[in-house]
């Protein structure tokens, strides 16, 4: 698979057999890497055996392969990986409310079904990756949705709009369970220390912060020092033109630091769902670790980890 063979699937994302390459604008965004190879190979035999499952939700209005580098490595360390592009209820764009992340959390649960069908599934462990957009619709999938099982947040806009997390009224993370692993970029607090956001109307902005709220399951934040927002992203940090680059640069970090700090996101990644999904030891043994003794580089990412609290019984009188 190269990204054009990627940019392709955008064609026929509203009707697959109908195919309109004229309104897919990935086609001009990624012509400069479109033979560029990923790993994947089509119609290759899949393995034998059952794997646990992973869906991805992109970010606002995006594609299903926006991270395709990122899901190709996490399905060749054992993973079956779905995704379905970020639409609205009625329309192709998402639409930035309470209506579109309700209307991705149900594509997300029915990716779960789907996945029922495939041959080499274990619908035992299921987890969500997220980016941005992404993040709300994955938090509002695993509250009402027992089979999601973990978490793993790019950046993800359930931290910047607690407002419509605390609209949808039934999305309460400080009943959830579940681990979480949830990546920041630039500044790992400024959030957490506020009441809310800078940014977007006022219902969407002030709430009870998700990530304080996240009290009985377990938290992993990892600050990405150098990243940009967009940079979580494989197939964006593509499209980006030098100047686009430079408008969201952090501080000296260059594209070669963004493209090795996506490495460490999926790096970090696979070993949180080794650990949660597989019961890994030894990628439970990487999370404890620092940063420093994983061998990433200094200055480039800081994490905090907060266990789960033990909820007590309730009294007998």
């Amino acid at each position: 698979m190269t990204v054009g063979d990627y940019t392709q699937l955008a064609d026929t994302e509203i009707q697959f057999d109908a195919p309109q390459p004229e309104q897919n604008r990935w086609r001009s965004l990624l012509k400069a890497s479109s033979e560029i190879p990923l790993w994947a190979v089509r119609d290759a035999e899949p393995a034998k055996g059952h794997y646990p499952v992973l869906i991805y939700a992109p970010s606002d209005s995006s594609v299903s392969w926006e991270n395709a580098d990122l899901c190709e490595y996490l399905a060749s360390n054992g993973y079956v990986i779905l995704a379905s592009p970020s639409m609205g209820v009625s329309t192709r764009d998402m639409t930035d409310d309470l209506d579109g992340i309700n209307a991705q959390a149900r594509d997300i649960s029915f990716l779960v079904t789907y996945a029922k069908t495939l041959p080499d599934t274990d619908l035992s462990q299921v987890a969500v990756v997220s980016w941005s957009w992404g993040g709300a619709s994955s938090l509002s999938a695993s509250a009402r949705d027992p089979r999601i099982d973990a978490l793993a947040s790019m950046d993800g806009s359930m931290r910047y709009y607690p407002g419509l997390v605390k609209m949808a009224g039934d999305v309460n993370p400080e009943r959830v369970t579940i681990p979480l692993l949830f990546f920041t970029a630039e500044d790992a607090n400024f959030l957490e220390d506020r009441d809310k956001y800078y940014d977007g109307p006022a219902a969407y902005i002030v709430g009870p912060n998700v990530l304080n709220a996240w009290v009985h399951g377990d938290l992993l934040t990892v600050n990405m020092l150098g990243m940009a927002h967009p940079e979580f992203s494989s197939m964006f940090q593509r499209r980006e033109s030098a100047q686009r680059f430079a408008e969201n640069q952090v501080a000296d970090y260059g594209r070669d630091d963004a493209n090795t700090s996506h490495a460490w996101v999926a790096l970090y990644t696979l070993n949180f769902l080794n650990a949660y999904l597989k019961h890994d030891p030894s990628a439970k043994a990487f999370l404890e670790r620092t940063p420093a003794e994983n061998g990433v580089p200094k200055h480039f990412m800081g994490i905090t980890f907060r266990p789960a609290q033990k909820v007590s019984p309730p009294k007998v009188r």
